[in-house]
């Protein structure tokens, strides 16, 4: 998928992402990136939250080497821009832990409505995912992640008496990581989730834990059982979608360091191809699919076809989803398939931020494998 540089180039959506970082807004935090929810056809909300943002600025530190001089400049503005907005979705308590929507107040989706008169009674607990991607986005000392590392293995399954009901069988014994850090809520498991959890302990260098051995484990078997295929929304309930998980898994392989799930790399490979071959697949997936096979080591042939004013309104109107809000997703079954199957209680969010930084990494790990393989 070799873009053409008379075309797109990252420059420019370096750029086009700087023009997105909201300076004063109504609905957004300071420093942010708008991000949208739609629940099934309503129109679309403004939806407050650090997780866009998390991965934005993760992933510009991640692709920062492969940018151009001038361009790390304007990286740089990006990420101390962001920084400040992060306080606002920290645990309440100071606790080095972090909530998906803002904890000072605490919040539930952000301009709800009457959702909103439940901004205290429901409000979410601090969840994993955002944890190690807010951590990782902050560039947190080594220090502080052991100390997060450690507090998440009171969060596990089968621990104090509590095991997951909502998941495949050969998985509900593991005690790999849960979702969230509430002691109320459910045991929930997310492939994702958990992709994002080792790609944290890896970074850092921390020793494995049980929870860390069990959560390879449990990534394992859903790709030897094809779990990651044929039911990715059950084993991923808030990203749900394959090319999805498989973004996720790539970018824990090309990890240095972390080699554990080596002996599946053919499989993914090859699943990843079959569907970027697929003319049924969407654009943007085709952009994710893409990048997890050049993660991979693997080379993309079919060209990106189109032009600056296209991309420019592309973004605008665009509402590919990455994550989803499933409050469904701590059911136990078969409800909860039920559930899935009606698309009952999920809501869809998309960044048209976000959008720009997955293009720039597709197109930043293109140019460098064509420079390794000239």
């Amino acid at each position: 998928m070799a873009a053409s540089t008379d075309t797109i180039s990252a420059h420019m959506l370096i750029h086009l992402l700087a023009q997105q970082q909201v300076q004063s807004a109504k609905f957004f935090t300071t420093g942010t990136f708008p991000s949208y929810r739609t629940y099934r056809y309503n129109i679309s909300k403004p939806d407050d939250n650090i997780f866009f943002t998390g991965l934005i600025v993760f992933t510009l530190k991640q692709l920062y080497p492969l940018a151009d001089s001038a361009d790390k400049i304007l990286i740089d503005s990006i990420i101390e821009r962001a920084k400040p907005a992060f306080k606002k979705f920290k645990n309440k308590t100071g606790r080095n832990t972090y909530n998906f929507w803002s904890t000072y107040p605490p919040e539930v989706f952000p301009n709800g409505g009457c959702l909103n008169l439940m901004n205290r009674s429901m409000a979410l607990p601090d969840d994993m995912d955002d944890t190690v991607i807010d951590l990782l986005a902050l560039g947190t000392d080594s220090t502080s992640a052991s100390a997060v590392h450690l507090l998440m293995q009171q969060y596990t399954n089968h621990l104090n008496g509590k095991i997951i009901r909502n998941t495949k069988k050969p998985l509900q014994k593991l005690p790999a990581y849960s979702t969230w850090f509430g002691k109320k809520m459910p045991i929930d498991f997310d492939v994702c989730v958990l992709a994002n959890i080792l790609y944290f302990v890896q970074n850092y260098h921390l020793l494995f834990a049980k929870a860390d051995s069990a959560t390879v484990e449990l990534l394992k078997i859903s790709i030897e059982k094809k779990y990651i295929l044929k039911s990715s929304a059950i084993l991923s309930p808030h990203y749900q979608r394959t090319p999805v998980v498989l973004y996720h898994l790539a970018r824990l392989m090309s990890l240095s360091g972390f080699d554990l799930l080596h002996e599946f790399k053919p499989v993914l490979v090859q699943t990843a191809h079959q569907m970027l071959s697929n003319p049924s697949t969407n654009y943007f997936d085709k952009i994710i699919v893409a990048t997890a096979l050049l993660r991979w080591g693997e080379n993309i042939n079919a060209p990106l076809k189109m032009g600056v004013p296209q991309i420019q309104n592309f973004f605008r109107n665009n509402q590919f989803v990455f994550f989803k809000a499933n409050m469904c997703s701590i059911l136990p079954n078969p409800f909860k398939m039920i559930f899935e199957k009606l698309n009952i209680g999920q809501f869809n969010y998309f960044s048209p931020a976000y959008n720009i930084v997955l293009l720039l990494e597709y197109l930043l790990l293109q140019q460098q494998y064509n420079q390794a393989h000239p």
